[in-house]
């Protein structure tokens, strides 16, 4: 008898009784787990190295489940048809990730919520390189992630080994190597369990801390180098390793991007997106879990990364890294949120702060905030230094240098701060149920507003950009709102900058049922929150 708990991922091992040449290229193992109430749940499980194979289960239920397995190699008694019980216990920790289970869409396809309905906020970090070796285990991993989930982060997006900005040629090196070795041996013959025994460690502590990793399968133009086979074997992989924890997967990054030195490059693009497609298909089929899948793009909106977008199930932008992205941002939040039929969108990557000596917090606040007002799921920040995970004996080098500062001095930069202090703000309301204000309200120029949303009747949030932007961004600054008919709103302000609120007073609006917009006790950025009254 084996015993588990619901939620949470119990793993056992098998031993092969017969000896392979290629254990990874000639086996394959399933196990199929059958919960008390008769459902099937068809595991893969992974090749451990040597003659071990180890499969991980997250039950859903409590009560005894069986199992038995499932090999390729029906003459392997020690693999194949074993059979078996475990008898499933309730969770009882703090754990929100085991609390309340894994994530899954929304019913109405809004935003993501846990499996028992409660709604999550994704507020994500960018952690590419977070596997390779410069990111060490057990000390860099804990004090990284201890700060994320002290300020409020809820993902990590991290690379499953096969991390961008390096060339074919570049990634037989050190800088995407960790402890075990390369995430495949070289020429991508067979998977390396080494290298994935390490990124077990740090992405198993994320999952304790409470952070869900959403792990990126492969830089996209690593398809043109594994081919389609080779690129299932690794989400197969990856898969067995981590299906069982409460993820996100994302497809791949930068999808349809060909490699840096392609010379084809309209083709390759072409080729890559009817190609990530059937590996998609693949992923749908065989994640016993049915885990959100979402794909980094390579141009802004991730449904067009794919020649069928009901293959992904969260819309992930990405949108730009300099001050001329603020307003095409923007507006591509707000298209893909007004798109039918309606995903989760969320930003995946935009300005990282830091880069190119900008972009700092005041961006950062922008991008979370303008966002969020436009409807998004959540929002994904970025550090320049932690993304490359320089270390302070290793800076990065990959088709380019983007800087120096390493991670541990990068993770204290303001923003990440900051917009921890807005998702908690925010928090305090039923955000998930904000609705923007639709349409665009033209001032005489072609600047984009408002950023508005909030409940009809009980509250609303408007975010006032700090005015060294006024020259692309309206808003309502100057302007007056409609106020319903018998409902009574107080107002304040929010502060993004330091968490502070500062109460206005009751609104009280014109004859004519308007209230203009106070002025400002600060020409930066704030968040002008009305707040129904109780009768």
């Amino acid at each position: 008898m084996k015993f588990g708990i619901v939620n949470c991922a119990t793993e056992f091992s098998l031993l092969s009784s017969k000896a392979y040449s290629d254990p990874f290229n000639e086996v394959e193992l399933d196990v199929v787990f059958t919960a008390p109430e008769g459902v099937d749940c068809v595991v893969p499980a992974y090749w451990a190295g040597e003659d071990v194979w180890t499969v991980r289960y997250a039950p859903a239920v409590v009560g005894r489940h069986r199992y038995r397995t499932v090999c390729s190699d029906l003459e392997n008694v020690g693999l194949h048809d074993t059979q078996g019980e475990m008898e499933v216990r309730p969770y009882d920790g703090t754990n929100p990730l085991y609390r309340h289970g894994p994530l899954r869409v929304s019913e109405d396809r809004r935003f993501l919520e846990h499996r028992d309905g409660t709604p999550f906020f994704w507020l994500g970090d960018t952690w590419w390189h977070g596997l390779t070796g410069r990111f060490r285990w057990p000390d860099d991993v804990r004090v990284l992630a201890a700060d994320r989930a002290d300020k409020g982060f809820t993902v990590i997006q991290i690379v499953g080994g096969l991390v961008p900005e390096l060339t074919q040629d570049r990634f037989w090196t050190e800088w995407s190597a960790n402890a075990g070795g390369w995430a495949w041996e070289e020429g991508f013959a067979r998977v390396n369990p080494r290298f994935f025994d390490e990124a077990d460690l740090k992405i198993g502590h994320l999952v304790r801390v409470g952070l869900v990793p959403c792990i990126v399968g492969a830089w996209g133009y690593y398809l043109k180098v594994t081919g389609v086979e080779k690129m299932k074997q690794h989400w197969r992989y990856l898969v067995a390793r981590y299906g069982a924890y409460p993820v996100v997967w994302c497809l791949a990054g930068e999808v349809n991007m060909p490699p840096y030195d392609s010379t084809r490059r309209e083709e390759d693009s072409r080729e890559l997106k009817a190609e990530w497609t059937e590996v998609a298909r693949y992923l749908r089929q065989i994640d016993p879990y049915h885990h959100p899948i979402t794909a980094h793009p390579s141009r802004p909106d991730s449904r067009e990364m794919v020649e069928d977008e009901s293959l992904v199930d969260v819309d992930m932008l990405q949108t730009g890294h300099r001050y001329d992205s603020l307003g095409p941002t923007v507006r591509c939040v707000q298209e893909c949120v007004a798109k039918r039929p309606r995903y989760p969108v969320l930003i995946g990557e935009v300005c990282y702060e830091g880069e190119y000596g900008s972009n700092w917090q005041d961006l950062q606040r922008f991008f979370f905030w303008t966002s969020m007002l436009s409807g998004s799921a959540g929002h994904t920040y970025g550090a320049n230094g932690i993304w490359q995970m320089n270390s302070p004996e290793k800076t990065f080098v990959g088709i380019r240098t983007y800087g120096d500062a390493g991670w541990a001095e990068t993770m204290r930069l303001p923003g990440s701060h900051q917009l921890g202090l807005s998702k908690r703000f925010l928090e305090r309301y039923p955000w998930h149920r904000f609705e923007p204000v639709t349409g665009a309200h033209q001032h005489e120029t072609d600047r984009i507003s408002p950023f508005m949303a909030g409940i009809p009747g009980r509250v609303w949030m408007i975010y006032l950009a700090g005015e060294a932007l006024d020259s692309v961004f309206w808003g309502l600054m100057g302007a007056d709102i409609a106020i319903e008919p018998g409902v009574t709103y107080r107002a304040s302000f929010f502060n993004p900058r330091d968490g502070r609120v500062l109460d206005i007073g009751p609104v009280e609006p014109g004859e004519n049922g308007r209230w203009p917009i106070p002025h400002k006790p600060t020409r930066e950025d704030l968040v002008l929150v009305l707040e129904a009254e109780e009768q």
